[in-house]
Formats: structure tokens, C-alpha cells, sequence
């Protein structure tokens, strides 16, 4: 349709400039004013045609040919004659008016798309629930090319060898959520990685569009405690979360309530609420008169977000804290465990072994948890960074306690990308590429594709669970990670892990170790 369109001013333009001595010439004038305003008129229902199409509505009907006059010309002065006799003379095969015929049909195929658009709304809107499936795939292998006999002792007592390589799907989940009329939401998820234990994660009914709280959630939720564990495995760079934010927030899904709320211009973002300690994704139920709570609150916001870039530059800042109330007693009957425990596994995924661990700490019957979040994006580079300290009370069963960790890390994208942030929950959100990638043969026996999306990080993370008489270790981790996104949805991730663990407490006599890891991850989402 452009193309007729170029053609038909083309012809005009020709006409401006030779004049023409026909009858046709001589008994017509043209307003090239009001032949602009319809060409714009056209171009209009031909943008409205090709959205139509691209919402797999039904096409209308390709255009007829058409049949141009000989000449066209454009003569000075005033009007004479009505433009609908430069509309008339473009005419299809039959010898009816083109121009108009064909505008005229596109204006009513987006109107009957147009009310039958509103019509599903208003359908939608009606029903008392919605529904959305999502899911997740990610396939992991992990290679433990190189261990000290230290790391050996850590990673299996009972069996002091070698850890020993990996396949596994780290995460096989399927979910479903949507809004309840009129301001109720509901979300279920359940995590298949280990077909024998599947586990659920988020599970909560809702409210949104609240005064004061507005939006509201009750059930299995993330508390709000390190950036890292609020952004979605989708979106992380690395495969592993940093050492000190699995630490002190272990597989961070607890049953809870908790408020959420944004500032209008979307600058600050906040949660808090009230969470059980102990992680029932397992078995579904807590049992106990412990009353083993937690309060946690986290302020986040972007006060530089650069506009005009559409959100390529950025600074994100937040703080986050958890007062706690575990059980110190060690005697652990079936129905109520001592929650004072924090353990982690080396970035990699090692089976149930965690190579840190304090156990679960005597007497500890309070724990506070503070964290600070760093982010900053320019362009295709950014840089994260967090510092977590947790201080646990013991009372006369020893002295307080602290145990402290962080983490700094670098990524860059190799084909001009960037890392977008979803400034309302103050978490990193969904990298698009550029050019997706593929690979196809062309019609004329040769090849195209597209390259994808190239990103090169790197990360520096430690953890001191060490105090005292608790020795849960040291561990210094440096990180080198590779991500080569397929599209929007679909990724593959690379990273290599040197780590050092120091004071631990002995085991088979070793107190330290160090071991060599690489890691591979293949992951879709839906």
C-alpha cells in the first residue's frame, strides 16, 4: 500500500513539473494541500490495518489493482473543481473509485476490530477470576575439576572423596496466578527439580489497590531481605546467589504477611510484614509452640533514573533489616526446630551439604539481620553490591555473636544491552536483546541469523561465619560468569568459581580447602 502510495505522489510531482496539455489537465485543478491531508488519511488506516493484523485479527481483503490516469497535474491558483475528482480518477479493475473504496474498508475493519476488542475487555472484566500459566526450565551441569582434600571432608563426611560431577534441572516449576474480582489476587507455584521432595514456592492469595497497605499478600512469599534473592532466577546474572545472601536468608520463601507499596512517581519502593522462620516448602505445615517470628522491612529506590534514556542509566539504593525470635534449644523434637542456623553451599550446587554451616546455635533466642544494596547501571555496564551483618543474642548460653559477608560484582554487555530495573518492586527486570538469536536458510541457498545477546561478568563474595565458639567458616569466592541470551526468554549461562575456605571447624582434622568449579546452566521460561 506504501508503494502505490509513493507512486501515486510521484505522479503528482511529475505532473507539478511537465503540465500537461491534455482535456483532463485543463478542465481540473488539484489541491496538493488537501491531496496531502488524504494521503495522510490513508497512511492512517493503513497503520491501523497492519496493528489489526499483528493482534491476528481477521485481514481484510487485499486491495484490488488499480488502474492510475495517464497524467496528473497540478494547476496554480484557486480551486476549481472538487478533490473528489482526483479521487475519482484512480480506479480499481471493475472501474469503481480506488482510493476511497480502499479507505473506506480499512476504517471498518478497524472499527468491527475495535468493538470487538472492547467487547472481549468487557467480557474479561466480568468474570470473577482470570488465570496465566508461567513456568520455568533450567539444566545444570557441574564440574568439580579440582579439590583439596579439605573441600572433599566438607562436602560429604560420611564419604571424604572428591565432589563429584553433576547433571541435575535445578529448577522444574509450573505456576498459576491471577486477579480474583474485584482487587483479589491469588498466585501458586511448585518446583519439580527433585521429583522425589517437589517443594512449592510462592503460594498466596491477595488484595491490591489498598489505602495505606496497597497491595497486601498472605501465604509463602520471598522476605525482604538482599536484592539478589528478590530478583527472579530468570533475570540473575550468575547461576548461584552470592555466599552471605543464602546465608542469611536460606531459600528466602517463608509463610507470612506482608504489605507492599510504591510512591507515585515510582522513585521508592517498600515491603514489610511478619514471617515464620522455619521453611515449610516441604511439608507444607509448621508445628510448634516456639512462636519462632520474624519482622523484616526493606526501603529501596532509584533516586537517578535517566529518563530520557529509557531507563539505560540508574542508581538504585536500598536497606533492608530482620528482627528475629528462633528457639535456642538445641534438643530438637520432630514438630520444632531451633531456626538460629545459617549455612550455604559454595555458589554451586554441592547436593544437601553445605560446606559452611554453624549449626543451630544454643541458646540464641534473638537475631537482627541489617543489609545495604548498591546498584549502578550505565549504558551496557553495572555494577551490584551488598553488605549483610547478623548479630544473634544467646543470653547466659554465651556471647553474642556476628557473622558478616558480601559481595561486589561487574557485567558488561558485549552487544550493547542493558540491565532494565523494575522500579516498583526495586528489582532487576527482563533483559531484551537487541537481535535475537538464530539461524536459517534463505531463500537464495545461502544463510541468516542474529547473534543474540552477549554478556561478561565477573564477582568477588565472602562470608565469615566464624566466632566465638561457633566456627561455620570463612569462604572467599572470585567469579567469572559468561551469559549468552537466545532471546528475551531463553539464555545460556556459563560460570567458572575459584573458592577458598578458611576456619572451619575441623573435620576428618581439615579446617580449610580449596576447589576449582565450573558451571553450565540451560534455561527457558514461559
Amino acid at each position: 500500500m506504501r508503494t502505490f502510495i509513493k507512486f501515486a505522489g510521484f505522479l503528482l510531482l511529475l505532473g507539478t513539473i511537465f503540465r500537461s496539455q491534455s482535456s483532463f489537465a485543463e478542465d481540473t485543478k488539484i489541491s496538493s494541500d488537501k491531496l496531502e491531508r488524504l494521503l495522510e488519511r490513508l497512511e492512517a488506516a493503513e497503520s491501523r490495518i497492519q496493528e489489526l493484523e499483528k493482534t491476528k485479527a481477521q485481514p481484510s481483503a487485499p486491495a484490488k489493482a488499480t488502474v492510475l490516469p495517464p497524467q496528473l497535474e497540478k494547476v496554480g491558483g484557486s480551486l476549481d473543481e472538487s478533490d473528489e475528482m482526483l479521487i475519482n480518477s484512480f480506479r480499481n479493475a471493475e472501474g469503481d473509485p480506488a482510493l476511497e473504496s480502499r479507505l473506506s474498508t480499512l476504517e471498518e475493519d478497524w472499527k468491527k476490530f475495535s468493538e470487538s476488542e472492547q467487547a472481549k475487555k468487557a467480557k474479561d472484566a466480568s468474570k470473577v477470576t482470570t488465570l496465566k500459566v508461567f513456568g520455568r526450565i533450567h539444566l545444570d551441569g557441574w564440574n568439580f575439576s579440582d579439590s583439596t582434600p579439605g573441600i572433599a571432608a566438607f562436602n560429604n563426611p560420611a564419604d571424604p572423596a572428591d565432589p563429584e560431577n553433576r547433571f541435575e534441572f535445578r529448577r522444574l516449576r509450573i505456576g498459576v496466578s491471577g486477579d480474583i474480582k474485584d482487587n483479589m489476587l491469588y498466585k501458586f507455584e511448585y518446583d519439580f527439580g527433585n521429583p522425589g521432595d517437589p517443594a512449592f514456592k510462592d503460594v498466596y492469595i491477595g488484595w491490591k489497590d489498598l489505602p495505606v497497605f496497597q497491595t497486601l499478600l498472605i501465604g509463602n512469599q520471598k522476605r525482604p531481605l538482599g536484592m539478589d534473592h528478590l530478583n527472579s532466577s530468570r533475570y540473575n546474572t550468575f547461576l548461584e546467589r552470592p555466599l552471605v545472601i543464602e546465608a542469611f536468608n536460606e531459600d528466602a520463601r517463608r509463610l507470612g504477611i506482608a504489605a507492599y507499596g510504591v510512591s507515585e512517581d515510582e522513585t521508592w519502593n517498600w515491603r514489610y510484614g511478619i514471617y515464620n522462620l522455619e521453611n515449610i516448602a516441604s511439608d507444607g505445615t509448621y508445628v510448634g509452640d516456639a512462636g519462632q517470628m520474624s519482622v523484616n522491612g526493606r526501603l529501596a529506590g532509584t533516586p537517578w533514573y535517566d529518563e530520557t534514556s529509557g531507563g539505560r542509566g540508574y542508581l538504585h539504593l536500598g536497606i533492608a533489616d530482620m528482627w528475629a525470635h528462633p528457639d535456642g534449644d538445641v534438643v530438637e523434637p520432630s514438630s520444632d526446630n531451633n531456626e538460629a542456623r545459617f549455612r550455604t553451599r559454595p555458589e554451586a550446587r554441592t547436593g544437601s551439604v553445605r560446606w559452611l554451616n554453624t549449626g543451630r546455635i544454643a541458646g540464641a533466642d534473638w537475631f537482627n539481620t541489617l543489609g545495604f544494596e548498591f546498584m549502578l547501571n550505565i549504558g551496557s555496564f553495572s555494577v551490584v553490591s551488598e553488605y549483610q551483618v547478623t548479630n544473634v543474642g544467646r543470653g547466659n548460653d554465651g556471647p553474642d555473636l556476628t557473622f558478616d559477608g558480601a559481595y561486589v560484582q561487574a557485567a558488561y554487555f558485549l552487544t550493547g544491552e542493558y540491565q532494565p530495573i523494575n522500579r516498583r518492586t526495586g528489582t532487576i527486570a527482563r533483559v531484551k536483546p537487541l537481535e535475537n538469536f538464530f539461524l536459517v536458510n534463505t531463500c537464495d541457498d545461502g544463510k541468516a541469523g542474529g547473534w543474540g545477546a552477549w554478556q561478561i561478568a565477573a564477582r568477588y563474595s565472602y562470608l565469615n561465619l566464624t566466632d566465638a565458639d561457633i566456627t561455620g567458616g570463612d569462604e572467599r569466592n572470585f567469579t567469572f560468569g559468561m551469559v549468552w541470551w537466545w532471546n528475551s526468554h531463553a539464555r545460556l549461562q556459563f560460570n567458572y568459581i575459584h573458592a577458598q575456605i578458611d576456619d572451619r571447624g575441623p573435620i576428618d582434622g581439615f579446617t580449610g580447602g580449596r576447589s576449582n568449579i565450573f558451571g553450565a546452566r540451560f534455561m527457558v521460561d514461559f
